[in-house]
């Protein structure tokens, strides 16, 4: 299977300002790549691309005051296969976890593990560990949370998910991340592309937030906003939370005004558009476009611009 990838981002800066970008797949997808998935800018800008100390590839540009366009546009190699299931993975005892996986047992800038221990024991502590448990942290937060874009807040933590039951796909994954920690099995953030591949169409394209989870001697995927295995991940970023993986990252104010995002299957023959000219502005056919001026996130001065609109 073949899937297009990309994003058209426009954002509006009234001065010079420096951005960070965590707007490409991780260096491990390379493989499934067909040609390059590089990011491009309107008007052109010099543009450093480095690894992070979460192994994540990321970008460094100078915005120029004025309107820029961020873009991109691939397609990636896909098995079409959904998400694995090992429901005989085990949870292993803390004292024989890989140091590696420990960072991801604690507590983080949105995920208070402390405060959440003692009602995550109250609700899973019965359960079995291992993926018995992990499946109930994650039927728990697909039923305790009721989604919606108007519920999105970049301040939110998984406490405050916790307390409103209400939030995007990112507050669904801190919630789960917070819960696993807090019953001792690491857990970490995870962001990149999942179209509605297999399933019915869900409206316009976004990024997502998703988990993985270290049992059985490795991470596995779960997803606590679709609570089901899900065909065409394409994996953008991990970390301990959002946090540490915002998509921009502007140390000066600017407003967000373009935000277009595909995930499309495509023939396995035959061009997908893919060099259709970067310059058009024209969305792919039947595609909707959501208005980023329709988001909490239109105008900031909070620096950072997280998955929060991710479905």
């Amino acid at each position: 299977m073949r899937i297009r990838i990309g994003f058209d981002i426009t954002i509006e800066c009234q001065d010079e300002t420096p951005l960070l970008l965590a707007l490409s797949p991780r260096p491990e997808e390379e493989d499934r790549i067909i040609g390059t998935c590089a990011i491009q800018s309107f008007p052109h800008r010099p543009m450093e691309t480095f690894i992070d100390e979460f192994g994540n590839r990321r970008t460094r540009l100078v915005a120029g005051a004025g309107t820029l366009r961020l873009r991109s546009d691939c397609v990636v190699e896909d098995t079409g296969l959904p998400d694995a299931v090992d429901l005989g993975a085990e949870q292993h005892p803390v004292e024989a976890l890989p140091v590696e996986t420990l960072g991801y047992l604690s507590a983080s800038r949105y995920c208070e593990v402390d405060t959440l221990t003692e009602k995550a024991w109250e609700l899973f502590g019965e359960t079995p560990p291992g993926w018995p448990r992990v499946q109930a942290i994650a039927d728990f937060v697909h039923q305790h949370i009721t989604f919606g874009y108007e519920f999105a807040r970049p301040s939110k933590t998984a406490l405050g998910v916790f307390d409103e039951g209400k939030g995007v796909c990112r507050d669904f994954a801190h919630l789960f991340v917070a819960l696993c920690r807090a019953m001792n099995i690491p857990a970490r953030y995870a962001s990149g592309y999942l179209g509605d591949i297999g399933v019915p169409s869900a409206g316009p394209g976004d990024f997502c937030a998703w988990c993985e989870v270290f049992l059985g001697g490795r991470w596995h995927t779960f997803d606590a906003r679709y609570n089901t295995p899900r065909i065409g991940r394409v994996l953008m970023v991990r970390g301990r939370d959002a946090a540490d993986v915002a998509m921009i990252t502007a140390f000066g104010e600017y407003a967000l005004t373009g935000f277009e995002v595909w995930t499309d299957e495509v023939a396995a023959t035959g061009s997908p558009s893919v060099d259709r000219p970067a310059a058009v502005l024209t969305s792919p056919s039947g595609r909707l476009i959501r208005q980023a001026v329709d988001t909490p996130y239109a105008a900031s001065r909070t620096r950072t611009f997280e998955t929060s609109l991710s479905r």
